[in-house]
């Protein structure tokens, strides 16, 4: 399978900040690229940069064979872009919208129809086809905003952390739209903060942290790169939880997290289980609920950052503003 995107020391400054600081990338064509980051972690300027929205201060960048500096004409022709908040204008209708950019890339007039219709169609917007869109929910501004995306049928599409304060059902239907496209043979660049969101949709994913690119692979290899799997005990009385910590410490001589209702702690062997089950038992605690897993997303990054992917990081989220102004 070949790369539809390939970027090697990608470097953006903004006021003295580097936004990027040597970002590599690769993108198989026909799959989804996941780029998992927090907030200024240098998502949206990468994005911007493989877009031809913004020129790298060092570093180059292959979309389809082209250089996004030197021919960012043929890289436009290849993309369609869908950023963090909806783009469509709230007093057009969805037909209205969907036309508009259909003219703006060359449609003649009864092109455009036909192409609207077609997109609404499969956007299920049909029926709100002639409302404005302030009328729309969120979810349904941005099926719209991603079906103007798509007028002309790039075949490399990206959408940046487009769940971005969608409620789940919505989020979970714009989940199936991704896959449909892939399915068609559409490459996907896909930057989030959700972790599941990650995990449901990358093929391949790379980690971002303060601007670099701090690990890559598939999202199991990313789980199995934590080092540890993950023990998680709940017992039939909450009450009881805390000696249950207290004695699975014991056994990994490892600190347990508990949030009240779970005890969770990662260990290196799955051999504890059963000294683990023989010791609650002596101490007669009853369990409801004994699990050894592979650690989630979230523990991947915090085992690869020191933080959480939601952590709240000012300084590096106005670096990265710098890319949306």
């Amino acid at each position: 399978m070949t790369d539809a995107i390939r970027a090697e020391g990608l470097v953006k400054q903004f006021k003295g900040k580097r936004a990027l600081d040597g970002v590599d990338l690769t993108a198989r064509t026909g799959a989804v690229l996941g780029v998992l980051g927090p907030n200024g972690s240098g998502k949206t300027t990468m994005v911007r940069i493989l877009a031809t929205l913004l020129r790298p201060d060092g570093g180059h960048a292959e979309v389809g064979g082209y250089d996004v500096v030197r021919q960012p004409h043929e890289v436009r022709r290849l993309i369609g872009l869908t950023g963090q908040y909806a783009a469509v204008d709230a007093d057009l209708t969805g037909t209205q919208n969907v036309i508009l950019i259909a003219r703006l890339l060359g449609f003649n007039r009864a092109q455009a129809r036909v192409r609207a219709a077609e997109l609404l169609e499969r956007f299920e917007l049909t029926d709100a086809a002639d409302r404005p869109a302030k009328t729309y929910s969120g979810g349904m501004r941005r099926r719209l905003d991603l079906a103007a995306s798509l007028v002309g049928r790039p075949a490399l599409l990206y959408l940046d952390e487009p769940t971005t304060g969608l409620d789940p059902h919505s989020r979970n239907g714009l989940w199936d739209v991704v896959r449909g496209l892939v399915d068609d043979g559409v490459t996907v660049l896909l930057t989030t903060q959700y972790l599941e969101e990650a995990d449901q949709l990358a093929d391949d994913l790379m980690v971002l942290d303060h601007g670099r690119m701090i690990s890559r692979g598939t999202p199991e290899e990313l789980k199995d790169q934590a080092g540890n799997q993950v023990l998680e005990v709940r017992t039939v009385d909450t009450g009881q939880l805390s000696l249950a910590a207290r004695i699975i410490e014991a056994v990994t001589s490892t600190p347990v997290v508990s949030d009240g209702l779970l005890a969770s702690v990662p260990v290196t062997s799955s051999g504890v289980l059963p000294e683990v089950v023989r010791r609650l038992d002596e101490q007669g605690v009853a369990v409801a609920e004994l699990s050894l897993r592979k650690p989630s997303l979230d523990e991947v990054f915090l085992a690869l950052t020191g933080h959480t992917a939601d952590e709240e990081k000012t300084t590096d989220e106005t670096v990265d503003e710098g890319a949306r102004a």
